[in-house]
Parts: structure tokens; sequence; C-alpha cells
């Protein structure tokens, strides 16, 4: 019994010799010289193989190089014109309008003037002013207001003031601020916008009683303010230099 395993062990490492014998002569022994196996995305191409096309990088597009994309030939023949430069007032004024041309202006004397920015100042600046002329208080008024207007507003307080009349108010919001007119003279740059608004409103006398308005009834209010600075300062807030009720 013994016998014949040990016979077949002897058969089976036999065979096994003969195929590692006949593998290693078809396929060779490591040098440590093979070429290495070819990568189709290397950006050099395997040595020796002139037929070897270099692919592009993993990821990368076809995308043309920067601003390329953006220029194409226009109309009247310019292959430099920019297909990405979009008109920069859409949304507030149109192409072509004299508003547009005054915020051109401005913005070309001003480089950190935006019609956002600006927007956003004046809807603080109107809901301050009003709170403030409705308080009498003047402290508030003075920086906001150009001297005109400020001498305005602090006679109609002091009237009030005078007759014992005191304006009960509460500003609920401003619904809509859009720009509608602007001029440019010389650093003098001006604006002018339309406020539509929300608010209670009434003015009540020495003893508490109502003369004028409705503590309760909200009121919708159309305002066209228009805004001042000089270019020059670097003092960066607008002033208000006029006021008046929508046509």
């Amino acid at each position: 019994m013994d016998d014949g395993l040990n016979l077949l062990n002897i058969i089976l490492l036999a065979i096994a010799v003969g195929v590692f014998l006949k593998l290693r002569s078809v396929l060779g022994r490591r040098t440590g010289h093979e070429r290495p196996p070819y990568d189709p995305y290397s950006e050099n191409p395997a040595p020796g193989n002139d037929k070897v096309v270099t692919l592009p990088k993993r990821g990368r597009t076809d995308a043309p190089a920067s601003g390329a994309r953006d220029r194409v030939i226009d109309a009247a023949g310019d292959p430099f014109a920019n297909a990405g430069a979009r008109f920069r007032w859409r949304g507030v004024t149109e192409e072509g309008s004299p508003l547009a041309g005054a915020l051109d202006a401005i913005a070309d004397a001003d480089r950190t003037f935006d019609t956002e920015s600006f927007l956003s100042g004046a809807r603080m600046a109107y809901e301050m002013i009003v709170t403030a002329f409705a308080a009498g208080d003047r402290a508030t008024l003075k920086p906001l207001l150009s001297d005109d207007v400020y001498a305005s507003f602090e006679g109609a307080i002091s009237a009030r003031e005078k007759a014992g009349l005191q304006i009960d108010q509460s500003f609920i919001g401003i619904d809509k601020a859009a720009i509608t007119g602007g001029s440019l003279d010389g650093t003098r740059a001006r604006l002018t916008v339309s406020f539509r608004s929300e608010l209670t409103s009434s003015t009540k006398n020495s003893d508490g009683v109502v003369v004028e308005g409705d503590p309760v009834t909200v009121r919708e209010i159309t305002d066209v303010w228009t805004f001042e600075r000089d270019l020059r300062n670097r003092d960066p807030n607008w002033k208000l230099v006029a006021t008046g009720a929508a046509a």
C-alpha cells in the first residue's frame, strides 16, 4: 500500500517538473529589462514605438483655452466679438435708454458702483428717514439729508411740535424700490428711486386724540426720492436731495 502511494507521488512530481520546464521555455525568464505595460493615457509614448498616439489625459475635455469660447465672429465679421459680454444694467433699465447712459457714466467714474448695493443702501435710508421724521429724530436725519432737505424736514417737525401734534406710525416694509432716473454732472452723481411702501400712520393732538390718519389701516405709499453723491468724496454714502410723490 505504501509502495503504491510513493510511486504515485513520484509520477505526479515528475509531471509537475515537466510542466514547469515547458512553461519556462515558452515564457522565458524576467531579466529586469522588459518594456513596461503600455498606458494609453500616458502623456509620453512608449519608447521605440513610433505608431503610438498620445491620448489626452483622463478628466480633460476638448474645451477651448480660457476666453476662447466667448469669442465669436459677429455680424460685422469681428473675430474678437465677446459673446459673453452682457448688458450690465439688465433688470434695471433698457439697453440704450438715457438711464443706462447715466449709469454707465457713473460706473466709469466710480468703479465700485453697482446698482444692487446702491438700492440696498437706498432702502435702508428710506426706512430710517421715514421713521426718524415721524419721531422727530433730528440727529438721525441730519447726516442722511442735504442741507436744503434737512431744513424742510426740520421746519415741519418744529411746526408739528409747536402745535402739540405727534405722529404715531408703524413702518411695515418696502414692496418695491426701482431706479427711475439718473445723471452725472461733473463729479456729482444723482439717482432717482421710486419707493412703494406700506405703513400705518396717524396724527394725534396733545390729548392723544387722532386728528388725522388711521392708526389701524395699512396705507400704500409711493415716494420718488433723489439721492446725490460727490464721487470725489471718499464718503460712500448718498444723501437725499429731493423728495416727491408719484405722478
